[in-house]
């Protein structure tokens, strides 16, 4: 087996090439270019997409899940579509994306409600079973490990402005660069009631932030500048509630969606 590591491959051709079973980690195909290639059964993880044209190729048996934005089928931009399906099914949805303070504190008090039944559902199984990785996702408690840190960077680090919030025990999205002074334990193996009382922090964090939060607080920018993550200027204060907002919705679902295939998995 042939292992490339830390090379520049800029202007390589490729052709006739049997490249089958493959593990790709952090490769930069800017500017690619694809012809009659086969990704038949492969897996696309935490990869940006963006401007990448798909022509003449079938798509059969396909799931992709992500931000889908100015995302064109056949002419068709179905970004809308979907995002109307999904709030068909679930009316909540649409009201992740608020536009005013009293839309921030509903759609956390939602937020909080489902994940509690989640956290109820969750308690029902063993705990070897919570740390469990289905289909190469992250187990239910490394989830919650990553809904700490993303509630860390994005209200306790930008909106509080505490350079460093961290608990040695939050999880950063798996493709993170790494940074220093930043914990990123993946194998750690705490106890449910252990993340679960970070996390009860984090939401009282959260829950007050929103309480005293005014349509002027998020019309306002926020910065922060200090070595870490992340390092933004004039940052839409309302875009880091609505990040939060995000990453619990989703994660949320991925949690369920994990534990029903715990429950019938052996």
């Amino acid at each position: 087996m042939t292992g490339f590591r830390d090379q520049d491959l800029s202007g390589s051709r490729f052709e006739r090439v049997n490249l089958r079973d493959s593990t790709f980690s952090r490769v930069d195909l800017t500017g690619a270019e694809l012809r009659a290639s086969d990704f038949d059964d492969a897996t696309i993880r935490g990869t940006s997409l963006h401007r990448t044209r798909l022509l003449g190729v079938e798509l059969l048996d396909v799931e992709i899940y992500g931000e889908l934005q100015n995302l064109q089928v056949n002419g068709v931009d179905i970004g809308p579509l979907v995002e109307a399906e999904l709030n068909r099914r679930m009316p909540e949805r649409a009201k992740m994306h608020p536009a005013d303070a009293d839309g921030f504190r509903e759609a956390w008090t939602i937020l909080e409600r489902l994940w509690a039944d989640t956290v109820a559902r969750a308690h029902t199984f063993p705990e070897d079973a919570l740390h469990r990785n289905v289909n190469d996702e992250w187990s239910l408690i490394q989830t919650l490990r990553h809904l700490n840190f993303a509630t860390d960077a994005w209200v306790g680090r930008m909106i509080l402005g505490n350079p460093s919030p961290w608990h040695p025990l939050d999880l950063p999205w798996e493709e993170a660069p790494g940074w220093e002074g930043i914990p990123w334990n993946r194998e750690a193996r705490p106890p449910l009631d252990e993340v679960l009382k970070i996390r009860t922090d984090r939401q009282t964090m959260v829950r007050e932030v929103l309480a005293s939060l005014t349509d002027d607080q998020l019309a306002s920018p926020v910065s922060q500048t200090a070595p870490g993550w992340p390092v933004l200027e004039n940052f839409p204060f309302k875009e880091c509630l609505h990040i939060v907002l995000t990453e619990e919705w989703e994660h949320r679902l991925y949690a369920e969606r994990d534990l029903t295939l715990l429950e019938t998995t052996p």
